[in-house]
């Protein structure tokens, strides 16, 4: 190996790579990529306020039967003004 391209190499010199690709699977998380995420990063106030993934999916429900209940109850105001 010449100087340069020890210069550029960022692998350090105690890493084999070899041993470091040794029973690596191409493509072990392709179906979780073609599948998409919906990961968020929440501010840490709202962390604190949610201890585990559970915790945001019922609060995150609770929001949307909310939401829907608001909007039956804004159609039923509606009909009501046109009868």
């Amino acid at each position: 190996m010449n100087n340069e391209s020890e210069l550029n190499d960022e692998l350090r010199p105690e890493y084999d790579l070899r041993a470091l690709l040794k029973g690596g699977v191409r493509g072990k998380y392709v179906a979780r990529y073609r599948a998409g995420t919906n990961l968020v990063l929440l501010d840490p106030d709202v962390a604190r306020a949610f201890p585990d993934e559970a915790a945001v999916n019922e609060a995150l429900r609770l929001v949307i039967r909310l939401g829907e209940i608001q909007h039956g109850q804004k159609r039923d105001a509606a009909r009501a003004q046109v009868s």
